[in-house]
């Protein structure tokens, strides 16, 4: 073979095994037999003409050749990409597929009904949503576009902030009947907590009085989950308070299922952001969902705009 032999469908393989590590992986996601992937690997380091991945029965690693490689291609299929979208002009933009990752429980909720919006605006783009409230790898796992709650520190991701995420001290009337409604905050000692297990520091809930005073009060709770809409359904079952996001809960504050209690006192808001993997924000398709998203996500329930809260107490 030579350097003619050198194929896209070639190289789009092996940057994906790059970044994943895993043929099987890579298999799936195409919807190949892995036999397909290992072929396409040896057709082009047979064309290339080094070897580019070192195998072993665990995992699949860069050699010093495929490292530098596996940057070119990157930046080769990204031109390719964009070439053909300025080529086919708007009707361009309109097709393709996007990967978002997104925060779980806001996915479900929220994201989700946004992205069938965006598809019936747009019905030739396809929208791969992947659930997960872990801070995956973009670039490994393929993904365009991430919208996560919390800080972030993945500096290399171009970033926009959507917002600041309002929280609320929520139970159910049920609950609140039988072990009384806290008025000031040391009345949450005593009562049931609902934490969630994947936040530091859920133990001690941090509240800012109406004067601009800080309270801080430890909290407890027979039941702890790592997933938001666990917690929303042991809200509502009377399992005890929960500091919540209002985006959560607003839909159940509304019908009555659920109460604000200490409305008076505010629990730190949690930014908003959306990541983009660098390469990929040139996609005319993928503007278009950030343009949109960034638009209508405004409009859900306890997003604000980013505010100044102070220290923490």
């Amino acid at each position: 073979m030579d350097s003619s032999d050198v194929t896209l469908e070639r190289m789009r393989t092996f940057i994906r095994v790059a970044e994943r590590g895993s043929l099987s992986a890579v298999a799936r996601e195409f919807g190949v037999g892995q036999s397909t992937v290992t072929r396409h690997l040896r057709e082009l380091e047979e064309a290339v003409g080094v070897p580019l991945l070192s195998r072993t029965t665990r995992r699949v690693a860069l050699t010093d050749e495929g490292s530098r490689y596996y940057a070119n291609s990157v930046q080769i299929l990204r031109l390719v990409e964009q070439a053909g979208d300025e080529a086919r002009g708007t009707r361009g933009a309109t097709a393709g597929t996007i990967r978002i990752s997104c925060t779980a429980a806001f996915g479900v909720l929220h994201v989700s009904r946004l992205i069938f919006a965006f598809q019936d605006r747009y019905p030739d783009i396809g929208v791969d949503l992947s659930l997960t409230d872990e801070r995956v790898d973009l670039v490994r796992e393929g993904v365009d576009i991430a919208l996560r709650l919390g800080p972030l520190t993945d500096s290399s991701m171009k970033l926009r902030a959507l917002g600041q995420s309002r929280r609320l001290l929520v139970a159910s009337p049920d609950y609140l009947a039988a072990r009384g409604k806290p008025v000031v905050p040391q009345d949450l000692l005593g009562h049931e907590g609902i934490r969630m297990s994947n936040v530091a520091g859920s133990d001690m809930l941090a509240l800012r009085g109406p004067g601009g005073e800080d309270h801080a009060v430890p909290f407890e709770g027979r039941f702890r989950v790592d997933h938001g809409l666990a917690a929303r359904q042991a809200m509502v079952a009377g399992r005890g308070i929960a500091p919540t996001h209002q985006w959560l809960v607003d839909d159940l504050v509304t019908a009555a299922k659920l109460e604000v209690i200490l409305p008076d006192y505010s629990l730190r808001p949690v930014p908003l952001s959306m990541l983009i993997v660098p390469e990929r924000a040139g996609v005319a398709r993928v503007r278009l969902l950030v343009d949109f998203l960034v638009e209508q996500i405004g409009g859900i329930a306890g997003i604000e705009k980013p505010q100044r809260f102070g220290a923490q107490a």
